[in-house]
């Protein structure tokens, strides 16, 4: 198929749409920014709401007159046809979608005979009428009009003629485009092939897929409409959507571009895909999916050692494509299924020499097993697994400290307040430190008083505080007792790492973690600055 993006249509509903997820709530500033972010990546349209329906949609696009400046997309407005019995010039929501002022609007319709029924409560011939009567009106006021047919394949299989019928009557008064909606989200891809190659050769006019993901394959339908002869596609970022969700705009990029070899998009903004992915999930206060095809962090990621030593030779045998080309990169993973290549590579991504250490990664993959076997995980702690690797070379960092002792108490006081105090004892440098600090917690103090400690000999570490914390327990060994994980995210204000500590008492597990959050820190900037 030879296309190119300005004849086939990417087509973005994350502001319609993807804002009917579960917990997603964006405000117009918020829906402004999703905007700018999505013609970013190159999309040809945005679906930005429904003026007249919802008042947040209507400042939205009385906002974005003045504020959005658009350099590859066009502003779509939503909305319904003409209501029953009433004439088109005379429906609200018809002039409040006028009235947003959109090159473009997308009207749905009922093309299911069920819904027209029962739904709509009018005769199948009026709501052919309505179709028409609305699309030649927003095309005589020189309006690009999309007609997004509802419940489009669960209606096909009841009455394939209907459906055909809706479509032809949207091309006939105008329309650009007949979207089939798999509303329920319930087709699988050998069905969407085979009831849009059929509508595909009943009509003449451009159609258009939009997808639920409620069987998992709101991808693998869309695509699977293109390669029936659908030009237009429709999908929100990250998947969002009501229920299971949209398709995924982002991985419908990827594929189309990179697996179909359609260049929907501009060659220059393939490489923001990950980067606007991760920016609208904080917009929409998500956490970004890991494992999102194209832009998930672990897209890329190795665990296996196997894949790790044919990687070695050449990235492209376990990679199906180079990250880089939308914005992601590689990443190996450093497990107790890692071998010398696993580390070799990851030693490379961290910026550690280790031409000529084969004892010294023989001696890592070793410690890794034996580790991870009691608990330990370096998946998501890159930096204590760094401090390890660089631990067993030639010249391996100094400890920071030599150990004496550290306690820690909690009060809990009449009056209701807990007080979390903690005492350290420390050599650096031959000389003998005593702290004591308090702190939100036995950790938030341990971590006061060892960097009071320390910062007249490392005062980089006064810039130094921990961002997260997390705790998870590994078995359950009777009474009490288990193992603790801790994970502690920590920042300096430039980066910010992740270190791990592993122990039956959660306290010394955050220690140790602790311990390598600080040393990092001196790593990464070894003078004050």
């Amino acid at each position: 198929m030879t296309t190119s993006a300005t004849d086939f249509h990417v087509f973005d509903t994350t502001l319609r749409d993807g804002a009917q997820r579960e917990g997603v709530s964006y405000s117009v500033a918020d829906k402004l920014a999703v905007a700018r972010l999505l013609d970013e990546i190159g999309v040809g349209f945005i679906e930005g709401g429904w003026p007249g329906a919802l008042p947040k949609d209507t400042e939205f696009f009385s906002r974005a007159r003045t504020e959005l400046k658009l350099q590859h997309a066009q502003l779509v407005a939503f909305g319904s046809t003409r209501k029953a019995g009433v004439r088109v010039e005379d429906d609200p929501q018809v002039r409040a979608l006028l009235d947003a002022g959109t090159p473009v609007v997308c009207l749905v319709a009922k093309s299911d005979v069920r819904h027209v029924r029962e739904a709509l409560r009018t005769t199948l011939e009026e709501n052919l009428a309505m179709v028409a009567d609305t699309v030649a009106f927003f095309v005589g006021h020189g309006r690009r009009v999309f007609l997004d047919c509802e419940h489009f394949f669960d209606g096909y299989a009841t009455d394939p003629d209907y459906g055909v019928a809706v479509l032809q009557a949207a091309f006939d008064a105008g329309a650009e485009v007949g979207v089939l909606c798999d509303t329920n989200g319930g087709m699988l891809p050998s069905g969407v092939s085979r009831v849009v190659a059929d509508v595909r050769a009943r009509v003449s006019g451009r159609l258009g897929i939009h997808c639920q993901d409620d069987t998992g394959c709101a991808v693998a339908n869309t695509l699977a409409a293109v390669e029936a002869g659908v030009t237009h596609v429709q999908g929100t970022a990250n998947g969002y959507g009501e229920r299971a969700g949209n398709a995924d705009t982002f991985a419908l990029i990827g594929n189309l571009v990179t697996k179909m070899g359609l260049p929907v998009v501009p060659a220059e903004c393939l490489p923001e895909l990950q980067r606007v992915s991760h920016a609208i999930a904080e917009l929409a206060n998500i956490a970004p999916d890991d494992h999102q095809p194209f832009v998930g962090a672990s897209a890329f990621a190795h665990k296996a050692g196997l894949h790790a030593s044919a990687i070695k030779v050449s990235p492209e045998l376990y990679n199906h494509l180079d990250p880089a080309v939308v914005g992601n990169d590689m990443r190996i993973l450093v497990t107790e299924m890692a071998g010398r290549a696993s580390v070799e590579l990851k030693g490379r991504e961290l910026g550690v020499d280790l031409t000529g250490q084969s004892d010294a990664i023989g001696r890592v993959v070793d410690k890794v097993k034996v580790l991870e076997a009691d608990g330990w995980s370096f998946e998501a702690a890159d930096a204590s697994f760094e401090l390890l690797l660089r631990g067993q070379l030639p010249d391996a960092p100094a400890p920071l400290f030599e150990l004496e002792s550290y306690k820690t108490s909690v009060e809990h006081w009449g009056n209701g307040v807990v007080v979390s105090e903690a005492t350290v004892k420390v050599y650096v440098d031959g000389e003998r430190l005593i702290s004591t600090a308090e702190g939100n917690g036995p950790v938030n103090a341990l971590d006061n008083a060892l960097r009071q400690a320390l910062v007249n000999r490392y005062p980089q570490l006064a810039d130094v505080a921990l961002a997260d914390y997390k705790v998870r327990i590994l078995g359950w060994r009777g009474g009490t007792s288990a193992t603790t994980r801790v994970l502690i995210d920590t920042t300096d204000g430039v980066g910010e790492w992740t270190t791990v500590g592993v122990h039956a008492n959660i306290v010394e597990a955050s220690w140790r973690a602790l311990v390598d959050a600080l040393t990092y820190a001196v790593l990464r900037r070894p003078a004050a600055g």
